[in-house]
Protein backbone atom coordinates (compact mmCIF):
# COMPACT_ATOMS: atom_id res chain seq x y z
CA UNK A 1 0.00 0.00 0.00
CA UNK A 2 1.17 3.60 -0.58
CA UNK A 3 2.91 5.55 2.12
CA UNK A 4 0.31 7.40 4.15
CA UNK A 5 2.44 9.86 6.12
CA UNK A 6 0.60 13.18 5.92
CA UNK A 7 -0.26 15.91 8.38
CA UNK A 8 -3.28 15.17 10.57
CA UNK A 9 -3.80 18.88 11.22
CA UNK A 10 -6.51 19.24 8.58
CA UNK A 11 -9.21 21.89 8.56
CA UNK A 12 -11.54 19.15 7.35
CA UNK A 13 -11.46 17.47 10.77
CA UNK A 14 -12.11 20.66 12.72
CA UNK A 15 -15.47 21.73 11.39
CA UNK A 16 -19.01 20.49 10.90
CA UNK A 17 -19.35 22.88 7.92
CA UNK A 18 -16.54 22.01 5.49
CA UNK A 19 -16.06 23.70 2.12
CA UNK A 20 -15.15 21.15 -0.57
CA UNK A 21 -13.79 22.24 -3.96
CA UNK A 22 -14.41 19.90 -6.91
CA UNK A 23 -11.72 20.04 -9.58
CA UNK A 24 -11.69 18.23 -12.93
CA UNK A 25 -8.03 17.33 -12.52
CA UNK A 26 -7.51 16.16 -16.11
CA UNK A 27 -8.66 19.51 -17.46
CA UNK A 28 -6.66 21.46 -14.88
CA UNK A 29 -3.41 19.63 -15.65
CA UNK A 30 -3.97 20.00 -19.40
CA UNK A 31 -4.45 23.74 -19.00
CA UNK A 32 -1.40 24.08 -16.75
CA UNK A 33 0.65 22.05 -19.23
CA UNK A 34 -0.45 24.26 -22.13
CA UNK A 35 0.36 27.41 -20.17
CA UNK A 36 3.80 26.16 -19.08
CA UNK A 37 4.70 24.56 -22.41
CA UNK A 38 5.56 21.28 -20.71
CA UNK A 39 3.81 18.35 -19.08
CA UNK A 40 2.51 19.21 -15.60
CA UNK A 41 1.69 16.28 -13.31
CA UNK A 42 -0.01 16.22 -9.92
CA UNK A 43 3.23 16.78 -8.03
CA UNK A 44 4.04 19.82 -10.18
CA UNK A 45 0.85 21.78 -9.46
CA UNK A 46 2.19 25.27 -8.63
CA UNK A 47 2.43 26.33 -5.01
CA UNK A 48 0.62 29.56 -5.83
CA UNK A 49 -2.46 27.58 -6.91
CA UNK A 50 -2.49 25.56 -3.68
CA UNK A 51 -2.04 28.84 -1.78
CA UNK A 52 -5.03 30.27 -3.64
CA UNK A 53 -7.18 27.33 -2.52
CA UNK A 54 -6.02 27.83 1.06
CA UNK A 55 -6.70 31.57 0.93
CA UNK A 56 -10.23 30.90 -0.31
CA UNK A 57 -10.89 28.90 2.87
CA UNK A 58 -11.13 25.52 1.11
CA UNK A 59 -11.15 22.62 3.59
CA UNK A 60 -10.62 19.86 1.03
CA UNK A 61 -10.23 19.47 -2.72
CA UNK A 62 -12.08 16.72 -4.56
CA UNK A 63 -9.97 15.69 -7.55
CA UNK A 64 -12.34 14.20 -10.10
CA UNK A 65 -10.68 11.91 -12.66
CA UNK A 66 -7.46 10.61 -11.08
CA UNK A 67 -8.00 6.88 -11.65
CA UNK A 68 -6.75 4.76 -14.51
CA UNK A 69 -9.09 4.33 -17.47
CA UNK A 70 -9.00 1.92 -20.38
CA UNK A 71 -9.26 1.55 -24.13
CA UNK A 72 -12.90 0.41 -24.12
CA UNK A 73 -14.04 3.53 -22.25
CA UNK A 74 -12.14 5.71 -24.70
CA UNK A 75 -13.63 3.85 -27.66
CA UNK A 76 -17.16 4.21 -26.26
CA UNK A 77 -16.64 7.95 -25.70
CA UNK A 78 -15.45 8.43 -29.27
CA UNK A 79 -18.19 6.33 -30.88
CA UNK A 80 -21.23 7.32 -28.80
CA UNK A 81 -23.46 9.38 -31.10
CA UNK A 82 -25.14 11.38 -28.34
CA UNK A 83 -21.82 12.26 -26.76
CA UNK A 84 -20.37 13.36 -30.09
CA UNK A 85 -23.21 15.85 -30.49
CA UNK A 86 -22.66 17.15 -26.98
CA UNK A 87 -18.89 17.44 -27.52
CA UNK A 88 -19.37 19.56 -30.65
CA UNK A 89 -21.97 21.74 -28.97
CA UNK A 90 -19.67 22.56 -26.04
CA UNK A 91 -16.36 22.53 -27.93
CA UNK A 92 -16.95 23.18 -31.66
CA UNK A 93 -13.30 22.54 -32.56
CA UNK A 94 -13.16 19.24 -30.65
CA UNK A 95 -10.66 16.65 -31.88
CA UNK A 96 -10.02 13.02 -30.99
CA UNK A 97 -7.16 14.18 -28.76
CA UNK A 98 -9.66 16.04 -26.56
CA UNK A 99 -11.75 12.92 -25.88
CA UNK A 100 -11.02 10.57 -23.00
CA UNK A 101 -12.66 7.75 -21.12
CA UNK A 102 -15.25 8.67 -18.50
CA UNK A 103 -13.68 9.12 -15.05
CA UNK A 104 -16.47 6.85 -13.80
CA UNK A 105 -15.49 3.89 -15.96
CA UNK A 106 -12.56 3.00 -13.71
CA UNK A 107 -10.15 0.42 -15.07
CA UNK A 108 -7.81 0.58 -12.07
CA UNK A 109 -7.75 2.34 -8.72
CA UNK A 110 -4.18 3.36 -9.44
CA UNK A 111 -3.52 7.00 -10.30
CA UNK A 112 -3.29 7.41 -14.08
CA UNK A 113 0.24 7.51 -15.43
CA UNK A 114 -0.63 10.62 -17.45
CA UNK A 115 -1.22 12.45 -14.16
CA UNK A 116 2.07 11.30 -12.68
CA UNK A 117 0.97 8.10 -10.96
CA UNK A 118 0.39 7.38 -7.29
CA UNK A 119 3.68 8.92 -6.14
CA UNK A 120 2.70 12.25 -7.70
CA UNK A 121 -0.68 12.16 -5.95
CA UNK A 122 0.92 11.47 -2.58
CA UNK A 123 3.34 14.33 -3.14
CA UNK A 124 0.43 16.69 -3.86
CA UNK A 125 -1.41 15.37 -0.82
CA UNK A 126 1.52 16.33 1.42
CA UNK A 127 1.58 19.79 -0.13
CA UNK A 128 -2.14 20.19 0.52
CA UNK A 129 -1.84 18.91 4.08
CA UNK A 130 0.80 21.53 4.89
CA UNK A 131 -1.91 24.11 4.16
CA UNK A 132 -4.48 22.18 6.21
CA UNK A 133 -6.34 21.09 3.07
CA UNK A 134 -7.70 17.56 2.82
CA UNK A 135 -7.92 15.38 -0.30
CA UNK A 136 -11.13 13.71 -1.54
CA UNK A 137 -11.14 11.12 -4.35
CA UNK A 138 -13.88 9.24 -6.16
CA UNK A 139 -14.99 5.70 -5.41
CA UNK A 140 -17.42 3.99 -7.82
CA UNK A 141 -19.22 1.09 -6.06
CA UNK A 142 -21.79 0.27 -8.71
CA UNK A 143 -19.55 -0.81 -11.59
CA UNK A 144 -16.07 -0.96 -13.09
CA UNK A 145 -14.78 -0.35 -16.59
CA UNK A 146 -15.42 -3.26 -18.95
CA UNK A 147 -11.65 -3.78 -19.20
CA UNK A 148 -11.02 -3.84 -15.47
CA UNK A 149 -8.91 -6.92 -14.70
CA UNK A 150 -11.75 -8.35 -12.59
CA UNK A 151 -13.90 -8.74 -15.71
CA UNK A 152 -11.48 -11.27 -17.19
CA UNK A 153 -10.11 -12.87 -14.00
CA UNK A 154 -13.19 -12.73 -11.74
CA UNK A 155 -16.36 -12.62 -13.84
CA UNK A 156 -18.19 -14.03 -10.80
CA UNK A 157 -17.92 -10.53 -9.27
CA UNK A 158 -20.45 -9.22 -11.82
CA UNK A 159 -24.11 -9.45 -12.74
CA UNK A 160 -24.59 -12.02 -15.50
CA UNK A 161 -27.14 -12.39 -18.27
CA UNK A 162 -27.94 -15.49 -20.27
CA UNK A 163 -26.29 -16.28 -23.59
CA UNK A 164 -27.77 -14.19 -26.37
CA UNK A 165 -29.14 -11.52 -24.03
CA UNK A 166 -26.50 -9.09 -25.29
CA UNK A 167 -28.28 -9.30 -28.66
CA UNK A 168 -31.83 -9.24 -27.27
CA UNK A 169 -31.09 -6.27 -25.01
CA UNK A 170 -28.06 -4.38 -26.29
CA UNK A 171 -28.58 -1.42 -23.93
CA UNK A 172 -28.22 -3.64 -20.85
CA UNK A 173 -25.84 -6.50 -21.65
CA UNK A 174 -22.57 -7.18 -23.47
CA UNK A 175 -20.50 -10.22 -24.39
CA UNK A 176 -16.91 -10.45 -23.20
CA UNK A 177 -13.97 -12.83 -22.95
CA UNK A 178 -13.20 -14.14 -19.44
CA UNK A 179 -10.92 -16.70 -17.87
CA UNK A 180 -13.83 -19.14 -18.13
CA UNK A 181 -14.58 -18.38 -21.78
CA UNK A 182 -17.04 -15.90 -23.30
CA UNK A 183 -19.76 -14.73 -20.93
CA UNK A 184 -22.63 -12.24 -20.96
CA UNK A 185 -22.41 -9.49 -18.35
CA UNK A 186 -24.61 -6.51 -17.52
CA UNK A 187 -23.71 -2.90 -18.02
CA UNK A 188 -23.77 -0.71 -14.94
CA UNK A 189 -26.96 1.34 -14.76
CA UNK A 190 -29.56 2.80 -12.48
CA UNK A 191 -33.13 1.44 -12.59
CA UNK A 192 -34.53 4.27 -14.71
CA UNK A 193 -32.09 4.45 -17.64
CA UNK A 194 -30.31 2.22 -20.16
CA UNK A 195 -26.88 0.91 -19.20
CA UNK A 196 -23.64 2.84 -19.21
CA UNK A 197 -22.03 0.98 -22.09
CA UNK A 198 -18.46 1.55 -20.94
CA UNK A 199 -19.06 -0.24 -17.61
CA UNK A 200 -19.73 -3.68 -16.09
CA UNK A 201 -22.19 -4.08 -13.20
CA UNK A 202 -20.76 -5.39 -9.93
CA UNK A 203 -22.74 -7.74 -7.66
CA UNK A 204 -22.13 -6.54 -4.08
CA UNK A 205 -24.22 -9.44 -2.74
CA UNK A 206 -21.56 -11.91 -3.87
CA UNK A 207 -19.28 -12.46 -0.84
CA UNK A 208 -16.07 -12.39 -2.89
CA UNK A 209 -17.15 -9.25 -4.73
CA UNK A 210 -17.89 -7.51 -1.46
CA UNK A 211 -14.56 -8.55 -0.01
CA UNK A 212 -12.71 -7.24 -3.08
CA UNK A 213 -14.66 -3.97 -3.09
CA UNK A 214 -13.87 -3.34 0.57
CA UNK A 215 -10.20 -4.13 0.04
CA UNK A 216 -10.21 -1.57 -2.79
CA UNK A 217 -11.67 1.04 -0.44
CA UNK A 218 -8.97 0.30 2.11
CA UNK A 219 -6.29 0.93 -0.50
CA UNK A 220 -7.96 4.19 -1.59
CA UNK A 221 -8.07 5.29 2.07
CA UNK A 222 -4.25 5.24 2.19
CA UNK A 223 -4.11 7.84 -0.58
CA UNK A 224 -6.63 10.43 0.60
CA UNK A 225 -8.76 11.75 3.46
CA UNK A 226 -12.16 10.80 2.12
CA UNK A 227 -14.16 9.52 -0.82
CA UNK A 228 -17.04 10.87 -2.82
CA UNK A 229 -19.05 7.73 -3.59
CA UNK A 230 -20.61 7.83 -7.04
CA UNK A 231 -24.34 6.98 -7.15
CA UNK A 232 -24.04 5.54 -3.64
CA UNK A 233 -27.71 4.63 -3.35
CA UNK A 234 -27.45 2.07 -6.16
CA UNK A 235 -25.81 -0.49 -3.86
CA UNK A 236 -28.39 -0.15 -1.10
CA UNK A 237 -30.15 -3.50 -0.80
CA UNK A 238 -33.52 -1.86 -1.45
CA UNK A 239 -32.39 -0.41 -4.79
CA UNK A 240 -30.03 -3.17 -5.88
CA UNK A 241 -32.47 -6.02 -5.33
CA UNK A 242 -35.30 -4.12 -6.95
CA UNK A 243 -33.17 -3.83 -10.08
CA UNK A 244 -31.20 -7.08 -10.05
CA UNK A 245 -32.81 -9.53 -7.59
CA UNK A 246 -33.12 -12.43 -10.02
CA UNK A 247 -29.60 -12.04 -11.45
CA UNK A 248 -27.95 -11.33 -8.10
CA UNK A 249 -29.14 -14.62 -6.62
CA UNK A 250 -28.17 -16.73 -9.63
CA UNK A 251 -24.81 -17.51 -8.05
CA UNK A 252 -23.37 -20.67 -6.54
CA UNK A 253 -22.72 -19.18 -3.09
CA UNK A 254 -24.91 -17.76 -0.32
CA UNK A 255 -25.55 -14.04 -1.04
CA UNK A 256 -24.50 -11.47 1.56
CA UNK A 257 -27.59 -9.92 3.13
CA UNK A 258 -26.06 -7.08 5.16
CA UNK A 259 -25.86 -3.57 3.72
CA UNK A 260 -22.68 -3.00 1.71
CA UNK A 261 -22.10 0.47 3.12
CA UNK A 262 -22.38 -0.66 6.74
CA UNK A 263 -19.66 -3.26 6.12
CA UNK A 264 -17.46 -1.05 3.93
CA UNK A 265 -17.54 2.04 6.14
CA UNK A 266 -16.87 0.04 9.31
CA UNK A 267 -13.92 -1.78 7.71
CA UNK A 268 -12.40 1.44 6.38
CA UNK A 269 -12.83 3.37 9.62
CA UNK A 270 -11.23 0.52 11.55
CA UNK A 271 -8.05 1.60 9.74
CA UNK A 272 -8.77 5.35 9.50
CA UNK A 273 -11.34 6.56 12.05
CA UNK A 274 -11.52 10.08 10.58
CA UNK A 275 -11.96 8.95 6.98
CA UNK A 276 -14.75 10.95 5.31
CA UNK A 277 -17.57 9.36 3.29
CA UNK A 278 -19.64 11.57 0.95
CA UNK A 279 -22.55 10.02 -0.93
CA UNK A 280 -23.91 11.12 -4.25
CA UNK A 281 -27.53 10.28 -3.45
CA UNK A 282 -31.01 10.82 -4.86
CA UNK A 283 -34.60 9.48 -4.56
CA UNK A 284 -35.02 10.48 -0.88
CA UNK A 285 -32.45 7.87 0.17
CA UNK A 286 -30.12 10.36 1.84
CA UNK A 287 -31.26 9.58 5.38
CA UNK A 288 -30.75 5.78 5.08
CA UNK A 289 -27.23 6.42 3.79
CA UNK A 290 -26.52 8.78 6.67
CA UNK A 291 -27.74 6.10 9.06
CA UNK A 292 -25.26 3.66 7.52
CA UNK A 293 -22.34 5.96 8.33
CA UNK A 294 -22.00 8.58 5.60
CA UNK A 295 -20.73 11.91 6.90
CA UNK A 296 -22.51 13.81 4.13
CA UNK A 297 -25.05 13.07 1.40
CA UNK A 298 -25.86 15.16 -1.65
CA UNK A 299 -28.79 17.50 -1.07
CA UNK A 300 -30.31 17.52 -4.54
CA UNK A 301 -33.65 18.56 -3.05
CA UNK A 302 -32.28 21.89 -1.85
CA UNK A 303 -30.59 22.38 -5.22
CA UNK A 304 -33.88 21.83 -7.06
CA UNK A 305 -35.79 24.12 -4.72
CA UNK A 306 -33.21 26.92 -5.00
CA UNK A 307 -33.18 26.79 -8.79
CA UNK A 308 -36.77 25.84 -9.59
CA UNK A 309 -39.00 26.70 -6.63
CA UNK A 310 -39.55 29.59 -4.23
CA UNK A 311 -38.64 30.68 -0.74
CA UNK A 312 -41.45 28.76 0.99
CA UNK A 313 -40.22 25.51 -0.52
CA UNK A 314 -36.63 26.25 0.50
CA UNK A 315 -37.69 27.16 4.03
CA UNK A 316 -39.79 24.02 4.35
CA UNK A 317 -36.77 21.92 3.37
CA UNK A 318 -34.71 23.63 6.07
CA UNK A 319 -37.14 22.50 8.77
CA UNK A 320 -35.88 18.90 8.45
CA UNK A 321 -34.35 17.14 11.46
CA UNK A 322 -31.12 18.74 12.67
CA UNK A 323 -28.81 15.77 12.19
CA UNK A 324 -30.01 15.39 8.60
CA UNK A 325 -29.22 19.06 8.00
CA UNK A 326 -25.68 18.84 9.34
CA UNK A 327 -24.96 15.80 7.15
CA UNK A 328 -26.21 17.33 3.90
CA UNK A 329 -23.87 18.44 1.11
CA UNK A 330 -25.26 21.66 -0.36
CA UNK A 331 -24.44 22.92 -3.85
CA UNK A 332 -25.74 25.03 -6.70
CA UNK A 333 -23.67 23.24 -9.33
CA UNK A 334 -21.32 20.29 -9.83
CA UNK A 335 -20.05 18.35 -12.86
CA UNK A 336 -23.46 16.68 -13.35
CA UNK A 337 -25.52 19.87 -13.21
CA UNK A 338 -25.65 22.95 -15.46
CA UNK A 339 -23.34 25.79 -14.55
CA UNK A 340 -25.20 28.01 -12.10
CA UNK A 341 -24.16 31.16 -14.00
CA UNK A 342 -26.04 29.70 -16.99
CA UNK A 343 -28.97 28.28 -15.00
CA UNK A 344 -29.38 31.55 -13.05
CA UNK A 345 -28.04 34.30 -15.34
CA UNK A 346 -29.74 36.84 -13.07
CA UNK A 347 -26.75 37.58 -10.80
CA UNK A 348 -28.74 38.67 -7.72
CA UNK A 349 -30.65 35.34 -7.86
CA UNK A 350 -27.41 33.41 -8.40
CA UNK A 351 -25.78 35.16 -5.44
CA UNK A 352 -28.82 34.69 -3.19
CA UNK A 353 -28.94 30.96 -4.03
CA UNK A 354 -25.27 30.38 -3.33
CA UNK A 355 -25.46 32.40 -0.10
CA UNK A 356 -28.19 30.11 1.20
CA UNK A 357 -26.31 26.98 0.11
CA UNK A 358 -23.11 28.23 1.72
CA UNK A 359 -24.57 29.40 5.03
CA UNK A 360 -26.98 26.65 6.07
CA UNK A 361 -25.69 23.61 8.02
CA UNK A 362 -23.74 20.82 6.36
CA UNK A 363 -21.06 20.69 3.70
CA UNK A 364 -20.76 23.37 1.03
CA UNK A 365 -19.64 21.94 -2.32
CA UNK A 366 -18.02 24.29 -4.85
CA UNK A 367 -17.18 23.46 -8.46
CA UNK A 368 -14.03 24.77 -10.13
CA UNK A 369 -15.01 27.49 -12.61
CA UNK A 370 -18.07 28.42 -10.58
CA UNK A 371 -16.19 31.27 -8.93
CA UNK A 372 -15.35 32.80 -12.30
CA UNK A 373 -18.88 32.59 -13.66
CA UNK A 374 -18.24 29.87 -16.24
CA UNK A 375 -21.42 29.01 -18.14
CA UNK A 376 -20.58 25.96 -20.25
CA UNK A 377 -21.08 22.54 -18.64
CA UNK A 378 -18.27 20.23 -19.77
CA UNK A 379 -18.90 16.53 -20.47
CA UNK A 380 -16.63 14.46 -18.24
CA UNK A 381 -15.22 12.71 -21.31
CA UNK A 382 -13.52 15.92 -22.53
CA UNK A 383 -10.03 16.89 -21.41
CA UNK A 384 -10.22 20.42 -22.80
CA UNK A 385 -12.81 23.08 -22.20
CA UNK A 386 -13.70 26.20 -24.21
CA UNK A 387 -12.20 29.52 -23.28
CA UNK A 388 -14.58 31.75 -21.32
CA UNK A 389 -14.09 35.28 -20.09
CA UNK A 390 -13.81 35.55 -16.31
CA UNK A 391 -16.69 37.40 -14.64
CA UNK A 392 -14.94 39.67 -12.15
CA UNK A 393 -18.19 40.62 -10.38
CA UNK A 394 -18.92 36.96 -9.71
CA UNK A 395 -15.35 36.28 -8.62
CA UNK A 396 -15.40 39.22 -6.19
CA UNK A 397 -18.69 38.05 -4.68
CA UNK A 398 -17.50 34.48 -4.14
CA UNK A 399 -14.22 35.58 -2.61
CA UNK A 400 -16.10 37.81 -0.18
CA UNK A 401 -18.61 35.10 0.69
CA UNK A 402 -15.96 32.41 1.20
CA UNK A 403 -13.80 34.65 3.39
CA UNK A 404 -16.89 35.49 5.45
CA UNK A 405 -17.93 31.89 6.12
CA UNK A 406 -14.36 30.90 6.96
CA UNK A 407 -15.21 31.71 10.55
CA UNK A 408 -15.77 29.60 13.66
CA UNK A 409 -19.29 30.97 14.08
CA UNK A 410 -20.36 28.96 11.02
CA UNK A 411 -17.58 26.36 11.09
CA UNK A 412 -18.37 25.29 14.66
CA UNK A 413 -21.49 27.15 15.74
CA UNK A 414 -25.16 26.29 16.27
CA UNK A 415 -27.77 27.09 13.63
CA UNK A 416 -31.42 28.05 14.06
CA UNK A 417 -34.12 28.78 11.47
CA UNK A 418 -36.20 31.85 12.35
CA UNK A 419 -39.83 32.81 11.93
CA UNK A 420 -40.68 35.85 9.78
CA UNK A 421 -43.96 37.71 10.46
CA UNK A 422 -45.85 39.89 7.97
CA UNK A 423 -44.99 43.56 8.19
CA UNK A 424 -48.69 44.48 8.01
CA UNK A 425 -52.02 42.86 7.27
CA UNK A 426 -52.45 41.52 3.75
CA UNK A 427 -48.72 41.79 3.04
CA UNK A 428 -47.69 38.22 2.28
CA UNK A 429 -44.24 39.09 0.97
CA UNK A 430 -42.75 38.04 4.31
CA UNK A 431 -43.08 34.49 2.99
CA UNK A 432 -40.24 35.30 0.59
CA UNK A 433 -37.77 36.00 3.40
CA UNK A 434 -35.55 33.20 4.71
CA UNK A 435 -33.80 34.02 7.97
CA UNK A 436 -31.61 32.10 10.40
CA UNK A 437 -28.91 32.59 12.99
CA UNK A 438 -25.54 31.09 13.84
CA UNK A 439 -24.31 31.27 17.43
CA UNK A 440 -21.01 30.39 19.03
CA UNK A 441 -20.37 31.65 22.54
CA UNK A 442 -20.97 35.39 22.55
CA UNK A 443 -20.87 35.58 18.73
CA UNK A 444 -24.21 35.93 17.00
CA UNK A 445 -24.79 36.10 13.24
CA UNK A 446 -28.05 36.75 11.41
CA UNK A 447 -28.53 35.79 7.75
CA UNK A 448 -31.54 37.26 5.94
CA UNK A 449 -32.33 36.53 2.28
CA UNK A 450 -35.25 37.77 0.22
CA UNK A 451 -35.56 34.76 -2.09
CA UNK A 452 -37.87 36.41 -4.62
CA UNK A 453 -37.48 38.91 -7.50
CA UNK A 454 -39.70 41.58 -5.89
CA UNK A 455 -39.31 43.70 -2.77
CA UNK A 456 -40.34 41.89 0.40
CA UNK A 457 -41.05 43.13 3.92
CA UNK A 458 -41.31 41.38 7.25
CA UNK A 459 -40.30 41.17 10.89
CA UNK A 460 -37.65 38.57 11.68
CA UNK A 461 -38.23 37.16 15.16
CA UNK A 462 -34.89 37.01 16.95
CA UNK A 463 -34.14 34.79 19.91
CA UNK A 464 -31.20 36.22 21.88
CA UNK A 465 -30.35 36.50 25.53
CA UNK A 466 -31.22 39.66 27.41
CA UNK A 467 -28.33 42.09 27.26
CA UNK A 468 -27.27 45.03 29.42
CA UNK A 469 -26.81 47.08 26.27
CA UNK A 470 -29.79 49.16 25.17
CA UNK A 471 -28.88 48.88 21.50
CA UNK A 472 -27.82 46.28 18.97
CA UNK A 473 -25.55 46.85 15.99
CA UNK A 474 -26.17 44.79 12.85
CA UNK A 475 -23.01 44.95 10.71
CA UNK A 476 -23.25 43.33 7.26
CA UNK A 477 -20.22 41.18 6.48
CA UNK A 478 -20.82 40.96 2.72
CA UNK A 479 -22.23 44.43 2.11
CA UNK A 480 -22.00 48.01 3.44
CA UNK A 481 -25.11 48.04 5.66
CA UNK A 482 -24.82 48.87 9.37
CA UNK A 483 -28.02 49.16 11.44
CA UNK A 484 -28.39 50.15 15.08
CA UNK A 485 -31.62 49.13 16.79
CA UNK A 486 -33.14 49.26 20.28
CA UNK A 487 -32.49 45.85 21.89
CA UNK A 488 -35.81 45.63 23.75
CA UNK A 489 -37.72 46.68 20.63
CA UNK A 490 -36.08 44.01 18.50
CA UNK A 491 -36.71 41.40 21.19
CA UNK A 492 -40.40 42.22 21.48
CA UNK A 493 -41.34 43.03 17.86
CA UNK A 494 -38.57 41.48 15.78
CA UNK A 495 -36.18 43.09 13.31
CA UNK A 496 -37.95 44.84 10.43
CA UNK A 497 -36.61 44.37 6.91
CA UNK A 498 -37.59 45.82 3.55
CA UNK A 499 -35.42 43.97 1.06
CA UNK A 500 -35.13 44.40 -2.71
CA UNK A 501 -35.50 41.40 -5.00
CA UNK A 502 -32.92 38.77 -3.99
CA UNK A 503 -31.50 41.22 -1.46
CA UNK A 504 -29.62 39.72 1.47
CA UNK A 505 -27.51 40.40 4.54
CA UNK A 506 -25.03 38.37 6.58
CA UNK A 507 -24.98 40.30 9.85
CA UNK A 508 -22.55 40.11 12.74
CA UNK A 509 -24.88 41.25 15.55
Amino acid sequence: MPNNNTSSDLRLHKTSHPVIYEINIRVLLNELSAAKGKRITLDKIPDELVNEWANLGIDAVWLMGVWGSGAIGLQEAKNHHGLQEEFRRVLPDVTDDDIQSSPYAVQSYCVADALGGTSALLSLRKKLAKKGIGLILDYVPNHTARDHEWVFNHPEYYIHGHDGQEIENQVRYFRTETVGGEQTLAFGRDPYFPGWTDTAKLNPCHPETRKAMIETLKVISTMCDGVRCDMAMLVLNEVFLKTWEEQSKAIDVEPVESEFWADAIAATRALKPDFLFIAEAYWNLEWPLQQLGFNFTYDKTLYDRLLKEGASSVRQHLTAEGLYQTRSARFVENHDEPRVAQALPNEPWHFAAVTVAATVPGMFLLHEGQLDGRKKKLPVQLGRRPSEEKNNVTRTFYEKLLSTIDNDVIKKGEWQLLNVRPAWNDNYSSQNIIAYTWKKGADFWLIVVNYAPLNSQGYVELDFEKTKSTSLEFRDLIGPAVYVRNADGVRSKGMYFDLPGYGMHVFDV
